[in-house]
């Protein structure tokens, strides 16, 4: 295997050359890139030998020489087909807020929208999980521009989900984006966040992304997060959310696109009575790769969790599913459940499949489990003897096994918009 931890000479060659561009910065922002691209040369990428990488070889995004992706003026009709027609949206481009592309004006009322250099985590004093610290968010932190912060103001019900679509465009070559989210919820406050991701161009690109969630003490938010990037697209992700007292957050995790995929979510439950939802849905072919590591940390009491994952994989498909689950000494009567489930089309798809409970606390009720299997032949024979084609019978069977995820999407545009493109993937999966 090649040691892919020491090719970031173009990475670092990217990195002096953005030195020079006003979004660098300069003072506590400008340490604060310096001091994460350091922390990345020093480590490098990730390997197969490192425990949380081990089924996940990122040695072709270390060995594809990238640029960080450059103005790229686009029309709406090349980003229609990813937007949910009706909505709000904020478009970013390249890493780059696309006022022409965007519908600000658009914004509800006690939702207010910001751009900001500031590379310094919001909340960079909480608790965090040691996973947000890997290279790839050293990675983000170096190369981020626009940071889009969206604020909630307390007791406010934000009643349509605001949209915000990230485009990485690679036109002339590979290039990459640094996007990251901000997201606020003020006490009381109810909102929906649709965080999409698209890649235009005919060569790769590579998503470097970070969204940072934070609830006050009673907020609701709805989050469904919709990855639909080229099959030569890498995407790499990391969602962080922060709970407090009473709060509630429920995500919807669709992944039907990219090369190689990587989500990393991680959700600290900090508030006596926080709800915590994490569902996803992720859809592959061909040689692509999806990796699904979620966390959820219980650190106060009469928190519950709920987590359910599912993949389609033809092809030669790869995924792994990782979920953590931590109850922490002080975190009694935690009610926790975590199911992992993978539908494989192919002989030669496969899943890698981990579920972990750590539980210090002795007032809990903690349950996971896995199933991996084909296509049921007794519900085939079932619909085929009443007349039914077998394509159309194993279309039945696919969605009634994807249902339980997107079922959940509250507003019908979006849900009605993904049932599309979950068809459209399945016709050439």
């Amino acid at each position: 295997m090649s040691h892919v931890a020491e090719r970031y000479e173009s990475l670092t060659a990217e990195f002096d050359a953005f030195r020079r561009h006003p979004a660098f910065g300069t003072g506590a922002s400008a340490r604060a890139r310096d001091e994460a691209f350091q922390r990345f040369v020093e480590r490098g990428f990730p390997t197969t030998r490192d425990e949380d990488w081990r089924f996940t070889n990122v040695a072709p995004i270390a060995n594809t020489t990238f640029v960080r992706g450059p103005e790229a003026p686009l029309s709406h009709a090349v980003i229609a087909p990813y937007l949910f027609a009706g909505l709000p949206a904020i478009v970013v481009v390249n890493g780059r807020v696309s006022k022409s592309l965007s519908n600000l004006d658009a914004l509800p009322a006690g939702l207010s929208f910001a751009t900001t250099s500031e590379v310094v985590f919001p909340n960079s004093d909480q608790k965090r999980p040691p996973r947000s610290f890997h290279p790839f968010a050293d990675l983000n932190t170096a190369f981020v521009e626009d940071v889009v912060v969206l604020d909630v103001a307390p007791k406010t019900v934000v009643a349509e989900p605001i949209q915000v679509l990230f485009v990485t465009v690679a036109e002339s070559h590979a290039a990459m984006a640094a996007p990251r989210l901000v997201v606020r919820l003020g006490e009381a406050s109810e909102c929906s966040i649709i965080e999409s991701y698209a890649s235009v161009g005919q060569h790769t690109t590579w998503t470097n992304a970070s969204t940072e969630i934070d609830l006050a003490p009673g907020a609701v938010l709805d989050h469904v997060k919709v990855q639909r990037e080229s099959d030569s697209a890498f995407h790499i992700a990391g969602t962080h959310i922060r709970l407090d007292r009473a709060s509630t957050f429920a995500s919807r995790s669709l992944t039907f696109g990219g090369r190689i995929t990587r989500n990393d979510i991680s959700a600290v439950l900090d508030g006596d009575g926080a709800e915590c939802t994490l569902n996803g849905l992720y859809v592959a072919g061909g040689d692509s790769l999806v990796d699904n590591h979620t966390s959820i940390d219980h650190a106060k009491p009469n928190c519950p969790s709920h987590e359910v994952y599912k993949g389609i994989l033809s092809g030669r498909a790869k995924a792994v599913f990782n979920g953590k689950i931590v109850v922490e000494l002080d975190a009694q009567k935690t009610n926790a459940k975590q199911t992992n489930k993978a539908l494989l089309l192919s002989d030669d798809a496969q899943i890698n499949t981990k579920p972990q409970l750590e539980i210090f606390a002795d007032d809990v009720k903690c349950t996971h489990g896995a199933a991996i299997g084909q296509l049921d032949e007794d519900a085939m024979f079932y619909l085929r003897a009443r007349g039914i084609a077998e394509t159309d019978a194993r279309a039945l069977l696919i969605h009634a096994f994807a249902s339980q995820v997107l079922d959940e999407i509250k507003n019908s545009v979006v849900r009605e918009r993904v049932q599309q493109v979950l068809d459209a993937k399945l016709a050439i999966g």
